[in-house]
């Protein structure tokens, strides 16, 4: 089978433009993973401090009663 040299090109460029999709998708993925991750961080943390806030709120308010 004799092809143009221009279908190896194209049948290249495809096999090329293939693994980059690939591999973008990969490291998008693994972005966003972080990003989750650090957000998740972040939540936990404002929870915490709230539960600290209301832990605290309620040592006052027995500490007034008595």
């Amino acid at each position: 089978m004799d092809f143009p040299i221009w279908v190896y090109f194209v049948i290249a460029g495809i096999i090329i433009s293939a693994f980059m999709a690939v591999k973008t998708s990969r490291e998008e993925r693994e972005e966003e993973l972080e990003w989750i991750e650090k957000e998740g961080e972040v939540f936990i943390e404002r929870m915490n401090k709230e539960k600290e806030r209301k832990h605290v709120d309620q040592e006052t308010l027995k500490a007034n009663e008595g």
